[in-house]
């Protein structure tokens, strides 16, 4: 069974969608980041994203602006955000453990009860 999954800004409006068998949202960002960066961009766009309590785990979000995207409840463990922008994002109780951030813009990230241990600043 085919399974439509929506990326949306957090107006609601749609980024990106995908439609195909056992789809998840974690296999939507990566087909979005491929594509973005197959276009020949450097890096992907989810700024304001809604990617709240996703499962992103070992994700290869490097580079991506993720700026003023909702990450809240986000499964972000052993996630590469190298470089990564979360400028203004909210990452309010995500699980960074063992995340790479090295690099990354943190800057007025909300990281209120975010779970930050093992990870590499």
């Amino acid at each position: 069974m085919k399974t439509k999954i929506e990326i949306k800004s957090i107006w609601g409006s749609v980024l990106f969608e995908s439609e195909k068998e056992n789809n998840t949202l974690s296999e939507t960002v990566k087909e979005y980041i491929r594509k973005e960066l197959s276009s020949g961009k450097n890096f992907a766009d989810l700024s304001s994203a809604d990617l709240s309590h996703a499962d992103l785990s070992s994700a290869d979000l490097c580079t991506a602006d993720l700026s003023h995207a909702n990450l809240s409840f986000a499964n972000l463990s052993s996630a590469n955000l190298s470089s990564a922008n979360l400028s203004f994002a909210n990452l309010c109780a995500a699980n960074l453990r063992a995340a790479d951030l090295r690099a990354a813009d943190l800057r007025a990230a909300d990281l209120r009860a975010a779970n930050l241990s093992s990870a590499d600043l």
